[in-house]
């Protein structure tokens, strides 16, 4: 589990293609490595990869064909958001996120309020119904609280201190991104069907 509360960027070094999938080096940028083991998992982009080999100020981890099947922003050399996972001593600032996207979505608007960014995503169709004003999603692995939601579009209020220490900052009118819902919503609706 983590928190979406992004600890550092870093970048996709390396994507090399094998049979099932591909094995990234990712350089961690400034999030400290020296107590991550192998088989530990780190959130990147949103997406929870368990950690396959580790150097100094880097890590490997092994993706699946179908994790590269239904998430953006792992298959290329590039900036990322990197969380480890939550200890259960941690403070969870963010919401609880699992790092198993539900889906891509694509932004369809970026607006500057002041210092902040107003982010305007649209979900997946079958997203849509999980996501709820003044909830919380995960987007590239960042909790962020919902503004507003109409029809499949949400909007976030992106504000300085998260555009400084994400990536999103780079986001642009087009991009995808990662969604994950946050899984109180999935449960309730569990508990709400009738079977």
């Amino acid at each position: 589990m983590f928190s979406g509360i992004v600890a550092a960027t870093g970048r996709i070094r390396k994507a090399e293609r094998r049979k099932a999938g591909l094995r990234l080096t990712v350089d961690a940028g400034t999030l400290p490595l020296r107590d991550v083991a192998i088989g530990d998992s780190i959130a990147v982009n949103g997406v929870c990869l368990t950690v396959v080999a580790r150097a100094r100020k880097s890590f490997g981890v092994d993706v699946s064909s179908e994790t590269l099947r239904c998430t953006v922003g792992l298959d290329e050399p590039g900036e990322i958001n990197l969380e480890k996972a939550l200890r259960m001593s941690d403070r969870l600032s963010g919401h609880l996120v699992s790092g198993h996207v539900d889906g891509v979505g694509k932004v369809t608007r970026l607006r500057e309020v002041g210092a902040d960014r107003l982010l305007r995503v649209r979900a997946p169709r079958g997203l849509v119904r999980y996501i709820a004003r003044k909830g919380s999603i995960a987007v590239h692995g960042v909790s962020l609280t919902v503004n507003a939601v109409r029809g499949a579009e949400f909007e976030v209020n992106l504000i300085p201190h998260t555009l400084a220490v994400t990536t999103l900052k780079r986001l642009r009118t087009g991009d995808r991104v990662n969604l994950e819902v946050d899984p109180l919503a999935r449960y309730a609706e569990r508990l709400l069907r009738r079977e």
